[in-house]
């Protein structure tokens, strides 16, 4: 498994022998399957080697003093802590999704139009996983941009729509009295179009901005007033590094999780994605990761995440990301086949996107 899995954790993990191995992956597995704490008992009908019940409180009882699970309330079972599970992820080799699946999923998400093509995909991801599947819009700055078009709404302001190589379009209402009628908003759309050449929004920003500077010394002309207008554009593009907005299809699936059965706790889910701001702090740290990364519990940061896991990749291509795709829910949930299923369709709408 890649290193790459996950965000460090804060204090070093424990080493574990064989057998303290082979019993905290059952019991994640059986508390993955049931939502319920489980005992000795249960653990013995499910490890592939034969173990005396004696033997598995034994090692239950090493892993409670590792922290690695507890026993919640007077159970007599016990769950994984947020250490335990994160020693499972560390060293979890992913499920590969089968070439049935894959197959159905490409031809799911297979739409020409990026935002249909994100909320397909986000909703496959909720449907597959029984969580919530998210995209994050693309980031404007990262676009590759290929056209560009001039339309003079009034005397007073102008429209700028910026088409990328995802073919997203990007438009911005700029004041302007000086570039003339539809006739010369073309020639300045023409002379900015010979600039793209296959650049970023933000190193066509730049490009711009260097001409202007070149061309102080000069009598303003055409090409001047051309360069001005579309850095005006591109300036009003400029978001930093921030992931843009959710992209979540459906809710649906995430309510079928008996650990929203609690409305209080449906509310503080909802509510921390309407706001976003948390989430997409999180999403901001892991938009240049090269794979694909698990984080729940205090890794999340917001209290009203503590209780849910994250796995997430970005999508677009290597060293320019565009945004992020993956998956919230409870801890509880089956990270071999997720990780596997957010890895896919991050490839996905990669491949759609830039091709």
């Amino acid at each position: 498994m890649s290193d790459e899995l996950r965000v460090p954790s804060a204090e070093p993990l424990p080493r574990l022998s064989d057998r303290q191995a082979l019993v905290l992956r059952a019991i994640v597995a059986a508390y993955v399957g049931e939502a319920a704490p489980v005992g000795s008992r249960s653990l013995s009908h499910v490890l592939p080697i034969a173990l005396s019940a004696a033997s598995i409180r034994n090692t239950m009882s090493e892993l409670a003093e590792l922290r690695l699970v507890e026993k919640p309330h007077r159970s007599a079972g016990r769950v994984p802590t947020d250490a335990g599970l994160r020693v499972f992820v560390d060293h979890l080799v992913p499920r590969g999704l089968d070439d049935f699946e894959r197959r159905e999923l490409a031809g799911r998400v297979d739409e020409i139009d990026p935002e249909a093509l994100m909320r397909s995909a986000s909703k496959q991801l909720s449907e597959r996983t029984r969580q919530l599947g998210f995209l994050t819009a693309p980031r404007e700055r990262a676009l590759v941009l290929r056209h560009v078009t001039l339309v003079r709404l009034s005397t007073t302001k102008v429209l700028a729509v910026l088409v990328s190589d995802t073919g997203a379009a990007l438009r911005r209402v700029l004041d302007d009295e000086e570039s003339g009628d539809q006739l010369e908003l073309d020639r300045l759309a023409a002379a900015l179009n010979e600039r793209l050449a296959g650049r970023t929004l933000a190193e066509l920003r730049d490009a711009l901005a260097r001409e202007v500077v070149a061309l102080r010394s000069h009598a303003q002309g055409l090409l001047e007033r051309a360069l001005r207008l579309g850095w005006r554009a591109l300036v009003a593009t400029d978001e930093a590094d921030e992931p843009g907005d959710l992209v979540i299809a459906t809710r649906l699936a995430l309510l079928d999780q008996p650990e929203f059965r609690d409305p209080e706790r449906v509310r503080q889910l909802f509510s921390a994605l309407e706001a976003k701001e948390s989430l997409l702090h999180i999403l901001r740290k892991l938009a240049d990761a090269k794979n694909v990364t698990v984080v729940f519990g205090e890794e999340l940061e917001a209290p009203d995440l503590h209780r849910l896991a994250l796995v997430a990749k970005p999508y677009g291509s290597a060293g320019a990301p565009l945004g992020v795709v993956g998956v919230i829910g409870p801890r509880r949930m089956d990270y071999p086949r997720v990780v596997a299923l957010v890895d896919y369709v991050s490839s996905l709408v990669s491949e759609r996107l830039l091709s």
